[in-house]
């Protein structure tokens, strides 16, 4: 069974830590628009820094993997969960960049 888009984004939330904003919505095509938002840090203009991925479970990780590469870079000393999965986010990381 596959979970509500609400459990989804408590896990996530969870995972992401203190520090992150977790949203999940719903694009045209009803697949999850995964969004976390950082608490602390700011982008463009006064917009808070983000990752925005659609699609399953891939983009689920997609996002979680460039929010652990911000926590890394921009909070070194922050705890969250989702830092465990940082050798595996790593390794996508790599393989993406060999198939480029």
């Amino acid at each position: 069974m596959t979970a509500s888009r609400t459990a989804r984004e408590k896990k996530a939330g969870l995972q992401a830590g203190p520090l992150a904003r977790v949203k999940i919505d719903l694009d045209q095509d009803q697949q999850f628009v995964y969004k976390i938002a950082c608490t602390q840090c700011v982008s463009a203009g006064d917009r808070p820094w983000s990752v925005y991925r659609t699609g399953g479970d891939n983009g689920f990780m997609a996002a979680m993997d460039r929010w652990i590469f911000h926590l890394v870079e921009k909070h070194p000393d922050a705890e969250a969960p989702c830092l465990a999965f940082l050798p595996e986010a790593q390794q996508r990381l790599h393989e993406r960049r060999e198939q480029a």
